[in-house]
């Protein structure tokens, strides 16, 4: 895999990993996350991808990622198998993201969770002016095309979070360029969301 610049939320990711844990990717794509982690943090690094080829990318970078889809497939990991299990923009894409959730909470000692923000000034804008579903850098697809299939704003996710008894140790709000982690007004003025979680009590 040649040596290319992180998406601001997997960089965002990354500093919270600490080196040499056990860790886990649920739809790591073509596994940018993992080798970067692997190589700048001596992980034990693994990876669920559904899309084959995708897989098969990650499988010629020396990854250890198999084919799998989130939605069925955690169930056959034992409990706390893995030191971090991570979503990075891809839970709002399962069927079942509160089940999704909860088996992540179930095989990592963390969770960490990126999502893009629905609630995020732009789309409301976009929205409000245009009448159609955003189109933008995060969520670059057209109603029709794209795979998140559950759109969530921060609130919403922190209200799951609350739902099924979750600790939130941790969350940034990044700026569009990632640039910042956005402290006020996040609802409305984070483009993307990243969250560590613990199973709690």
């Amino acid at each position: 895999m040649t040596k290319s610049l992180l998406r601001t939320d997997l960089q965002a990711i990354a500093n919270l990993i600490n080196s040499g844990s056990r860790v886990l990717d649920i739809g790591c794509f073509e596994g940018e996350l993992l080798y970067h982690l692997a190589k700048h943090k001596n992980v034990d690094a693994r990876g669920i991808e559904l899309i084959q080829s995708n897989v098969s990318k990650c499988v010629k970078s020396g990854l250890a990622v198999i084919q799998g889809d989130a939605d069925t497939d955690l169930k056959f990991y034992p409990d706390k198998c893995f030191d971090y299990v991570i979503s990075s923009q891809m839970l709002q894409a399962t069927r079942h993201p509160k089940e999704v959730l909860k088996e992540m909470l179930r095989l990592g000692n963390k969770v960490i969770v990126s999502l893009p923000n629905f609630g995020y000034w732009y789309n409301r804008l976009y929205l409000l002016k245009k009448g159609r579903m955003p189109v933008s850098e995060t969520l670059p697809y057209q109603w029709y095309e794209t795979p998140n299939i559950h759109f969530c704003t921060i609130k919403d996710f922190e209200i799951l979070c609350r739902e099924i008894g979750c600790v939130i140790e941790n969350k940034l709000f990044l700026s569009p360029e990632g640039s910042k982690n956005v402290t006020m007004l996040p609802n409305l003025l984070g483009e993307t969301g990243v969250f560590v979680l613990n199973k709690g009590k």
